[in-house]
Order: structure tokens, then C-alpha cells, then sequence
């Protein structure tokens, strides 16, 4: 079987937008009506409607996700910073694609041993308790923080993402959200143009600056929004989260009942 022979590749390649978007801030900021309003029309148009959630949340905090909040259940999830790439099951059970997480393991080679003992005791920096499988991820303290971290794990072969001024991951060479859902995309079919990105922090730039329909969504770190300055195919919304997408939509004239 191709990829494009399955039932769910073709029915969201064939859709009339894709929707891949960051959950904080992004999908899940904004007010309770703004969100309500946007998870409808999604749910009201999911025959034309693709959504992918590009989030740096693990798969089980994902899996979750719709019971918690009432956010609509994506087709597929970039997750983990982008070192996820994974379909989601019909109970909701995320699911990773073997073949397009091959390079993200290999980039990685079990480096979460080293990282966490190279980064033991670094000011600044809180382990998470998670046990993510292609990355390490700190809380950060910016007023405590000694730069000479990044350096220390550049020196191991890996990369750094600094979002918010709260977050420290370490990621593996080359793996970070924009090329993941580059991935997915190519993997499924889906014509870029038809595919808005949505964020609002630093570990967004990546998928961001893609070249796709794009929107930083309103409340967006100013560094991001410094560093997407060149970049005139994005859209700065004024409204805040869900409803800075739903701007965005009607801005790229994606759907014609936005």
C-alpha cells in the first residue's frame, strides 16, 4: 500500500484546508467564547476541515486533550517539540508513524543519559519529570541561567530551543516542529497552499517561517515576532489565540464559511 492509498491520507489530503497548529496560546488561548466558536467550526466543517496539532506536549498530555478542554480531535500530531510525528487513532490513541520518526531516532542515538548528566547541577535549569523518547526538557530560569549550557550540549551533536524564556529543550540535530510537520505534510500529500500554521512562541519559528500560510497569533512572544520580521507571508493577528486563527483564515481566504 501507498501513502496515499490510505483512508485517512486521502480524506485530509483532499480537504479544502489543513489547520496544523500549536496548542498553548495558539489553539488554546484566547477567551472561552473565541475558542468555543473556532472548535465549532471546525467540528461543523471536518469534511473539509484537516487539523494537525504541532505542539510541544507529549502524546499521553495530547491523548487527553479533547475530554479536558472540548478541543476538537486532530487527524494527526507533531508533537514533542516535533520529534513525534504520529496519526491519531479513532478513540483518540496517538499513534507514531515508524517510518517518518526513523531519522529523528537515529539524529537522537539515546542521548537522554548523556544530556541529562552533561546538564546536572546547570544553573538556571529544572529538569522536567517527563521521560520524553527524543529529547530532554528543562524549566528555565532566566535570571539564574548560565549560557555556557548551550554550548555544552551544541558540543554533544544536539540542539537547543529556548521558547517563552521558560523553556530549555534539547532536541536532536535538525528536529524541531517546521521540519517534522514538513515531514508529515510531504508523507500525506498535502498541498502546502492549503495548509495554515499557527503559533505564538519561539518554538514555532520553525514551522512559521515555512513558507505556508501563516499566522502568529495575537499575544505572541516578541521575540518571535522580531525574528519573523522578514517574512511577509505572515499574518499578525490582532486577535488573541483561537480567534487570531480564525483571522488568519478569513485573511488567506482559505474557506469560504469562515
Amino acid at each position: 500500500m501507498t501513502r496515499h492509498e490510505s483512508p485517512v491520507a486521502l480524506s485530509i489530503a483532499a480537504k479544502r484546508m489543513v489547520l496544523a497548529t500549536d496548542l498553548d496560546g495558539t489553539l488554546l488561548g484566547g477567551s472561552v467564547r473565541d475558542r468555543a466558536a473556532l472548535y465549532d467550526w471546525i467540528e461543523e466543517h471536518r469534511d473539509t476541515v484537516g487539523l494537525v496539532f504541532v505542539t510541544g506536549r507529549d502524546p499521553e498530555f495530547i491523548a487527553h486533550l479533547t475530554d479536558r478542554t472540548g478541543a476538537p480531535q486532530p487527524d494527526y500530531v507533531v508533537g514533542d517539540v516535533g520529534t513525534t510525528i504520529a496519526e491519531v487513532g479513532p478513540a483518540g490513541e496517538i499513534l507514531p508513524i515508524p517510518a517518518l520518526e526513523m531519522q529523528i531516532a537515529s539524529a537522537w542515538a539515546g542521548a537522554g543519559d548523556r544530556v541529562r548528566a552533561a546538564l546536572d547541577g546547570a544553573a538556571g535549569l529544572r529538569l522536567q519529570p517527563t521521560e520524553f523518547r527524543y529529547r530532554v526538557s528543562y524549566d528555565l530560569d532566566c535570571a539564574d541561567f548560565d549560557a555556557a549550557a548551550v554550548a555544552t550540549v551544541e558540543d554533544i551533536g544536539l540542539d537547543v530551543l529556548i521558547s517563552d524564556d521558560r523553556y530549555f529543550d534539547v532536541l536532536p540535530k535538525g528536529v524541531s516542529k517546521g521540519p517534522s510537520l514538513t515531514r508529515l505534510i510531504d508523507h500525506l500529500g498535502i498541498r502546502p497552499e492549503t495548509c495554515l500554521v499557527a503559533g505564538d512562541t519561539m518554538n514555532d519559528f520553525s514551522m512559521l517561517a515555512l513558507g505556508l500560510p501563516a499566522v502568529a497569533v495575537g499575544g505572541s512572544e516578541p521575540r518571535l515576532i522580531e525574528a519573523l520580521e522578514p517574512y511577509s507571508h505572515v499574518h499578525r493577528a490582532e486577535a488573541l489565540g483561537a480567534a487570531g486563527i480564525r483571522e488568519a483564515i478569513r485573511a488567506f481566504d482559505l474557506h469560504p464559511h469562515a
